[in-house]
């Protein structure tokens, strides 16, 4: 779901900069079209997804081949529980959908180690966290009655 992410020049342009990550930061449109196209193609050729590439921050179109051969395809992303916009039509694509319940404090420690990983300094990690990340995982874990199982990672 992460090739989805808004270019950063479109952020930009949108006014989205500020909250990079958040649901309405997404082409969720393209990838619930992309989980319908993955569905009708069933065994008739291939269908190419996006990537993103952290390194860079900016996704990347058509970098991942999914071969028509292919039997499993696991797919990830924080809003595939949501209920509004094209986020509400994504279950109707899986098969199955669960989701990982993750401690607070883990869970913020590890994106704070993240942000840092990929320059951002402590204190910018930390306010990323508190007013873009946190915010999101409210929104996303009341959606998580929505999931065939619940999984906690301890």
């Amino acid at each position: 779901m992460d090739g989805f992410h808004f270019s950063n020049s479109v952020l930009k342009r949108k006014g989205l900069a500020h909250k990079k990550g958040a649901q309405d930061t997404f082409d969720s449109g393209g990838y619930v079209a992309l989980l319908a196209r993955l569905r009708s193609s069933y065994e008739k050729e291939s269908v190419y997804a996006p990537e993103f590439v952290r390194e860079i921050e900016e996704p990347i179109a058509n970098a991942i081949e999914i071969l028509p051969t292919t039997r499993l395809i696991i797919t990830e992303g924080n809003y595939l529980l949501l209920s509004n916009g094209p986020w509400a039509h994504v279950r109707n694509y899986l098969d199955g959908c669960w989701y990982v319940d993750v401690d607070q404090a883990l869970r913020t420690e590890r994106l704070v180690k993240r942000h840092e990983f990929f320059g951002r300094s402590h204190q910018a990690a930390l306010d990323w966290v508190a007013k873009t990340d946190e915010p999101n995982a409210r929104l996303i874990e009341a959606s998580k009655n929505g999931a065939d199982l619940i999984f906690s990672w301890a």
